[in-house]
């Protein structure tokens, strides 16, 4: 920053606490994309007012982001057909060579899908307190001026949101033993074994699949089973990954491109989520690993 007016001085004090808030806001919606929008819409905001009338910046800040967040979550959960950005997370993608994702720095930054998957359990209030105080030890006071509760209530949504997340099931089986999940998934699929496909499909499996035009979700066992031995027919060569540390897939078509990418969450020995992209463009911009020979 150069200058030292009233302006500078606030950009500079604001730009000071952006890493914070972006790591804030990526927990609470599972894209930096998107984190990125929410904190500077802060700035937006913070550039409207009466920077002397403020005196803490930094919970100022935080509230304005957490309100912001809570705001994209509730308008996630009113619309059927979220838009392409809503829902993408930051894919880390790996060739899965047996190493434990948890050794890679960069897995360790990333939001995985499994935890996406708990958090999405919370309501949107649940998620801002547990993400504040648990994760960034935010005090319940300050969080309670933020969601509109009293600093008991916090407390008690907090407490509520913490047992939430210990008690959703989290993916407990060895790395190997849930690749080999995913294994028998693919193998089912390539071989069109619709019964095998549902048997390893938790019955609430929610599928996302995100394309060019946007996003669509399936939800169910037979629903996702379907269209995945449909789409199965058309690939000649896979290659098994850990996206975000999770086992899954890249494949390629008869033409040598790739058709999509396919993340899987496994739950009790079954796949719970899948996360499929077929998005040329986002494809191209992953940097995924070379089509086997």
């Amino acid at each position: 920053m150069t200058g030292s007016g009233p302006t500078d001085v606030l950009a500079g004090a604001f730009e000071q606490q952006r890493e914070r808030l972006v790591a804030v806001a990526h927990r609470m919606l599972g894209s930096r994309a998107e984190a990125e929008d929410a904190v500077q819409e802060a700035w937006m905001r913070l550039a409207r007012q009466d920077a002397a009338a403020i005196d803490n910046l930094a919970g100022w800040l935080t509230t304005v982001v957490g309100r912001v967040c809570i705001d994209v979550l509730r308008s996630r959960r009113t619309r059927a057909v979220l838009s392409y950005e809503d829902r993408l997370p930051e894919l880390v993608v790996t060739v899965d060579d047996g190493a434990a994702p948890e050794d890679d720095a960069v897995l360790a930054e990333s939001v995985g899908l499994a935890m996406l998957v708990v958090l999405d359990t919370l309501t949107p209030t649940e998620r801002l307190a547990f993400v504040l105080h648990d994760m960034f030890a935010v005090p319940f006071a300050e969080i309670g001026e933020i969601i509109g509760r009293s600093t008991d209530a916090t407390k008690m949504l907090t407490s509520r949101a913490r047992r939430k997340v210990r008690g959703t099931p989290r993916p407990e089986e060895e790395p190997r033993r849930r690749r080999a999940v995913v294994d028998a998934f693919l193998a089912a699929a390539r071989e069109g074994d619709f019964e095998g496909l549902v048997r390893l499909l938790d019955p609430e499996v929610t599928w996302r699949t995100y394309h060019p035009q946007g996003a669509i979700t399936t939800v169910g066992a037979a629903e996702v089973a379907g269209p995945v031995l449909r789409g199965a027919r058309s690939m000649t060569a896979v290659l098994p990954v850990l996206v975000d540390g999770e086992p899954g897939f890249v494949a390629w078509g008869a033409n040598g491109k790739v058709l999509g990418l396919v993340a899987c969450t496994v739950v009790g020995g079954r796949i719970v989520e899948l996360v499929t992209v077929s998005d040329r463009k986002r494809l191209d911009a992953m940097g995924l690993p070379e089509r086997p020979e």
